[in-house]
């Protein structure tokens, strides 16, 4: 029999503009990776015309302990559904960040988008930061793969 592992979860503060309109952030499901952010914009719809992006508030700050961050992806549905995404591909949040959390939501589509108050925006991931230190070198290691870049590594040719 399998042994049963037990996950910790992490404790992160949150101050929220105004508690109990919206939900807070939270797992749609047990096997969910990320949370849904919701649009806090007051009671009336914003609307996001084609090919441009608009910062949508989520009515929530958070402290994130030093050591991760936050990840902002889009919510695959939404994208599918109206051509919404995350302008950037991904949102990073830092640990010293403090302000209110905003998306910046791009309208990929062809028409016209409508992001209604409380609307499902985006996903929230928590992510352990690891810091880089550089060692500088004159040469790198060598592999089998080498130099090859963009499509390369199917490419038994490309050498």
């Amino acid at each position: 029999m399998a042994a049963v592992k037990t996950v910790k979860n992490t404790a992160i503060k949150i101050k929220v503009k105004h508690a109990g309109r919206y939900p807070l952030p939270a797992y749609a499901t047990k096997g969910s990776a990320a949370m849904d952010l919701h649009a806090e914009i007051g009671s009336r719809s914003q609307h996001i015309i084609q090919g441009e992006s608009q910062l949508i508030p989520t009515g929530i700050w958070i402290s994130i302990p030093e050591g991760y961050c936050c990840k902002i992806y889009s919510r695959s549905g939404l994208a599918n559904k109206k051509g919404l995404g995350v302008s950037s591909g991904v949102g990073v949040i830092d640990s010293d960040y403090r302000g209110q959390v905003f998306v910046s939501l791009m309208n990929y589509g062809q028409v016209t988008q409508y992001v209604e108050p409380g609307d499902r925006i985006a996903q929230l991931v928590l992510e352990k930061v690891e810091k880089i230190e550089w060692e500088e070198v004159v040469e790198l290691d060598e592999t089998d793969r080498g130099i090859g870049g963009f499509g390369s590594s199917g490419n038994k040719t490309a050498a």
